[in-house]
């Protein structure tokens, strides 16, 4: 099922939506992004993954991929985004494909999905005709193979993949703190792909880069097992490791974590039995936490009237829930997320509209308001 998509390419991918950033701005840092590519190609590394909604993203994969590199010696994914903040009409979202052929420089694209299709985007998807844009884009040659990333329930993602056979790929949010939550189902998704016999990309195997950084007495654990390995080669591997998956996107954004990742990634072996236990042991550990599941795509925050960086504000209210300290979150709030502060918000609602995590936002900024400014 995998050769059919892919030859001869680390099971890693690399995901452009987190790129490194010139320190004291937005602007990605093309030169570490360069050594970075530079990196993963020699490791082995084929798979890149953008997106047309991925600040900046398209522009810096051409500057430091497809400008630099042979077509054939890397698979390049894109996603066509639907959804009310990337595309009001038809017109604008069948647009799309010519932008990011035009920002990339790529000539085609070899995966190309339909982007983060949910309970409230599914409309529109079928309303503008993707589904048979995207099998008019592959006749033509535009596109070599079509798929979609899915933020929904099992039973929406039977459905899409009875009534849309022709589908070659999936790509799902699994990790293993999300293996058993009942509003992601990891699990369950996972099983429903693999039934109808469509390869796996996996997408947040670290989730938004938490479990690289995990609680303490995960943490623990994990040493305890092996304090030669990195948090994250265990999410990696995890995800690596369910039979059915082509790809694990990592969304790395400076060399020391590519250098991480390839380091177990480049002549991967599967979790043994053993290990399998050990994160087991890991999720049972997490139970007790209960953080916001945000994982920093930053979809909340373009389309903003506020200015708010969401995002940031939740990364500093989940280091209050995980350590309990109060003074040390409320200084970092101070500081680190930037922008308006939550109590801002003017609950328009356009936030909880993109995020592909459900997330009541609105209700969530309140509580970091009660919490960390009063």
């Amino acid at each position: 099922m995998e050769t059919q998509l892919i030859d001869n390419c680390m099971k890693l991918g690399f995901g452009m939506m987190r790129l490194p950033r010139i320190e004291g701005t937005k602007d990605i840092d093309l030169e570490h992004t360069k050594r970075m590519v530079d990196a993963f190609l020699e490791a082995g590394g084929k798979y890149f993954d953008t997106a047309y909604v991925y600040e900046g993203s398209e522009a810096a994969t051409k500057a430091a991929l497809c400008d630099r590199y042979p077509r054939e010696s890397y698979y390049l994914a894109d996603k066509l985004n639907a959804s009310d903040f990337a595309a009001k009409s038809e017109e604008e979202a069948k647009n799309e494909i010519k932008v990011s052929l035009e920002r990339t420089g790529a000539g085609y694209i070899d995966f190309y999905l339909l982007h983060g299709i949910d309970e409230g985007n599914n409309d529109k998807y079928n309303r503008y005709g993707i589904w048979e844009y995207m099998r008019k884009l592959k006749a033509e040659g535009v596109i070599r193979h079509y798929g979609f990333s899915f933020h929904s329930t099992p039973e929406h993602l039977d459905q899409l993949l009875t009534d849309h056979p022709d589908v070659e790929f999936v790509q799902l949010q699994i990790n293993y703190s999300d293996w058993e939550d009942p509003l992601i189902c990891s699990r369950r998704c996972y099983e429903i792909a693999t039934r109808h016999g469509k390869p796996v990309i996996v997408m947040e195997p670290v989730k938004g880069g938490k479990l690289a950084n995990p609680p303490q007495p995960v943490k623990d654990i994990l040493q305890s097992a092996n304090p030669n390995a990195s948090f994250a080669s265990w999410a990696v591997r995890f995800a690596a490791s369910l039979p059915g998956v082509m790809v694990v996107l990592s969304g790395m954004s400076d060399m020391e974590q590519m250098e991480d990742n390839v380091s177990f990634m480049r002549n991967f072996q599967p979790l043994t039995d053993e290990e399998q236990h050990v994160i087991d042991e890991a999720c049972q550990a997490l139970k007790q936490f209960t953080d916001i599941a945000c994982t920093a795509c930053h979809y909340c925050t373009p389309g903003c009237p506020m200015g708010i960086h969401i995002p940031e504000i939740f990364a500093v209210m989940n280091v209050y829930k995980m350590y309990r300290n109060l003074t040390e979150a409320r200084n970092e709030y101070g500081w680190r997320p930037g922008g308006e502060k939550a109590s801002a918000c003017i609950a328009c609602g356009q936030c909880e509209s993109a995020c592909p995590q459900h997330l009541p936002i609105i209700s969530l900024l309140e509580e970091v308001v009660e919490t960390l400014e009063k």
